[in-house]
């Protein structure tokens, strides 16, 4: 599938509804980022950046942390969008794609 027939693909599903998360609320944000990675807090590591779920909100820690727990949420469910949830950053990233959404 091309890259514009799987973006295209992406926007269909969030405009059916399959996703609310599209765009979180800052407070949707603040809460995520407030509780850490919450796979990592459960097994006392550590994680360097957070990103959430655009289909279910789940939060996770990067493929820079040592355990990549947004990436393994993406290969266990097959949600493939997350965005950052650092202050200051508002980009979103397609593991399918293997890039950065606009």
């Amino acid at each position: 599938m091309a890259d514009d027939d799987l973006r295209s693909a992406l926007q269909q599903r969030w405009e059916s509804g399959l996703s609310n998360l599209l765009e979180p609320s800052p407070d949707e944000v603040l809460s995520a980022f407030a509780g850490g990675c919450p796979r990592c807090l459960a097994i006392s590591s550590s994680w360097v950046y957070l990103r959430m779920c655009l289909v279910c909100g789940q939060v996770g820690c990067c493929d820079s942390s040592p355990q990549t727990h947004a990436r393994l949420h993406f290969e266990e469910t097959g949600h493939a969008v997350v965005r950052t949830i650092e202050p200051d950053e508002d980009w979103k990233f397609s593991y399918e794609l293997n890039g950065y959404l606009t």
